[in-house]
């Protein structure tokens, strides 16, 4: 068995089993295993993953005043002919109110800065919008509009639900 996991070192204990079946070698699975654990030949599962830098947490900071910080996200569901119906909502924090929701079969950047322009135009606009990283979020069309617009950038911090 030694000579097998020496040779073909990313094989298993099934693998090597069966190759020491093909040998002649009469023995069990539950053998094999033993044996290969006891060598300490185990492989490992996974790589193990890289740990992020200690990093404390800063609390969240609360909106004390309406209009001072939007979330926007998607939510989405699905019609009885399985067509996707997506809803843009966006929710000022402080007060907890629906301020758009636009639904559709599908968004784009340009789609989502369209609605924040017409909500800045009507209401003013935030000194800060918290959304995710969903490609609609991350689009040139909404770096570009938020720049004409007058608006400072968004963050891009995954929002708390309501």
């Amino acid at each position: 068995m030694r000579e097998i996991t020496e040779v073909r070192v990313h094989y298993g204990y099934r693998r090597v089993h069966v190759l020491l079946r093909r040998e002649g070698w009469i023995v069990n699975h539950k053998r094999v295993y033993r044996l290969y654990r006891e060598d300490g030949l185990g492989l490992r599962r996974k790589k193990p993953k890289r740990r992020r830098a200690a990093m404390s947490r800063q609390p969240r900071p609360t909106a004390t005043r309406p209009n001072e910080r939007w979330t926007m996200d998607f939510m989405s569901d699905a019609l009885a002919n399985g067509q996707k119906l997506r809803v843009l909502t966006v929710v000022d924090t402080h007060t907890r109110e629906c301020l758009a929701l636009e639904g559709g079969a599908q968004f784009r950047g340009t789609d989502v800065a369209r609605v924040l322009t017409r909500l800045g135009a009507t209401r003013g606009l935030p000194a800060v919008i918290q959304c995710d990283n969903g490609t609609e979020f991350t689009s040139r069309a909404l770096d570009h509009s938020s720049g004409t617009v007058g608006a400072s950038e968004p963050s891009l911090a995954v929002p708390e639900p309501l």
